[in-house]
């Protein structure tokens, strides 16, 4: 049986020590306790904890230098900070310096006890585990935030700190990673999540027409403009406003924008008034932002206003233990959705989704489960991977012959056990029909071309020492 988690808890009043003590043995975890920061240095020297419940305001070595210390002499060490103070600045430097999580006093005991669970999951979750990963949190307009890697968990977990401190936050990554479902995640566990959520693709206008969407237009501010419009910032007022692809806004609109930023004020286009709004900006870009620095294609004071924290998104191809849940929820979502039976995903489509690369992302990914749960064809989506990852249209790769040791290893033996299966249950509805080919590929519930193309490859008709003279 595993040992309870230990526990070290840092700080320099003794009544919330004793206070955290008790909190944390009702759920049996092992406790030490340290009042000041080189103290917890020396004790997580001598043997590291589980977990770190580390004070911010602390005399003599506070929090952040103390969090300093111990990811200098223990790297990875898993530290929740606590403070009575929600100061965007010091949530961002404990972040940038390893912080797991950040808990602001007071708090409940629910609130507790979900930090530590978070901060403690394991990194590989277990069959126990799975179940409870493929639960997508639902972030609006039917988008759905999935973390079941620990890259994402990670992601997860600093957004679970940075929500709820009102400054700008930068996403990166390459297009169809999901940087729109990262930044509803971000609203909706603000404080702004019950107000306004607006999307502003600055790639999809020409400028002059961004400038009047984003702070709207008097009366006379150009030819058409025959009566006032407020724009995205006035509507968004109290909310949060995504500004997506960044960098194709141009290096004017830029600095207005760096005026909003700064100021939290502009004038709409013709107009002389000042408009005042409280808005949080999140912003998202695929660009090389060296790249957009160096050629002046991004403003680098505007990158600096909005860099007060960056999250990266990684690409499909960096989380492929994924894969598998994400088919699994975008078939149950696209099946409601177009009410139709989910199709089931069989180990040779999931091996084959694992072996593709991916390039369009999340986005392929959702296309390639329309398409096979509108076509409903597992051999020909999966021809089409093939097909796309580099192989000639029209000659898919056989499937390997039944393997007859384990010399090959594990992968082998399981590969070869399936295609002794495939065999077995393609003899045996041959059989059933009177090898009547057709309607044995309805009984295998596959397409009349997969079947043909499967009794060649395994030689089928030969084994059964027979030729099919039948055409259909």
């Amino acid at each position: 049986m595993a040992s309870a988690p230990r526990i070290l808890v840092v700080d320099d009043e003794p009544h919330m020590l004793n206070f955290l003590r008790t909190l944390l043995e009702v759920e049996s975890y092992k406790v030490e306790t340290a009042s000041n920061g080189l103290e917890a240095v020396r004790r997580v020297q001598e043997e590291p904890p589980d977990l770190v419940l580390l004070d911010v305001a602390m005399p003599e070595l506070d929090g952040l230098e103390t969090l300093a210390r111990l990811s200098e002499i223990r790297p990875g060490i898993k530290v929740i900070m606590l403070s009575c103070v929600s100061d965007p600045g010091t949530v961002v430097k404990a972040i940038r310096l390893g912080a797991q999580d950040y808990l602001p006093k007071p708090f409940q005991k629910a609130d507790l006890d979900a930090v530590i669970k978070r901060a403690l999951g394991r990194s590989d979750p277990g069959p126990q585990e799975v179940a409870s990963l493929e639960t997508a949190e639902e972030v609006g307009d039917d988008l759905y935030f999935l973390a079941a890697c620990e890259a994402m968990r990670k992601i997860r977990g600093q957004v679970a700190m940075i929500a709820g401190v009102d400054v700008p936050v930068l996403i990166l990554g390459e297009s169809g990673t999901g940087k729109e479902v990262l930044a509803r995640l971000i609203h909706t566990l603000s404080p702004r999540a019950q107000r306004t959520f607006l999307k502003v693709n600055c790639a999809a206008l020409p400028n002059d027409l961004l400038e009047s969407e984003l702070f709207g237009f008097e009366a006379g501010a150009f030819t058409g403009a025959v009566k006032p419009k407020p724009g995205r910032f006035e509507l968004c007022d109290g909310g949060t406003i995504l500004l997506d692809e960044i960098g194709e806004m141009s290096p004017n609109l830029q600095a207005k924008l760096l005026h909003v930023l700064q100021d939290h004020q502009f004038s709409r286009l013709g107009g002389r008034s000042v408009i005042k709004v409280d808005v949080r900006i999140l912003a998202a870009t695929n660009v090389d932002i060296p790249q957009a620095l160096a050629s002046r294609k991004l403003r680098e004071d505007l990158y600096y206003r909005l860099n007060a924290f960056t999250l990266t998104m990684p690409a499909l191809r960096e989380r492929r233990e994924e894969i598998p849940l994400l088919l699994r929820h975008f078939m149950a979502r696209f099946a409601a959705r177009y009410m139709r039976d989910p199709l089931p995903l069989t180990p040779a489509l999931v091996e084959a989704a694992l072996e593709h690369s991916w390039p369009g992302n999340l986005r392929e990914l959702e296309n390639f489960v329309k398409r096979y749960l509108i076509l409903g064809d597992e051999y020909q989506v999966i021809q089409e991977l093939r097909t796309r990852r580099g192989g000639a249209a029209g000659a898919p790769e056989p499937p390997p012959a039944p393997v007859k040791t384990t010399s090959g290893g594990l992968k082998s033996l399981v590969r070869g056990l399936k295609d002794e299966a495939e065999i077995k249950a393609i003899g045996e509805a041959l059989k059933r029909t009177n090898w009547n080919r057709k309607a044995a590929s309805r009984l295998l519930n596959i397409s009349y071309k997969a079947l043909l193309y499967k009794i060649r490859a395994y030689g089928l008709e030969e084994d059964h020492g027979r030729t099919d003279p039948r055409t259909a």
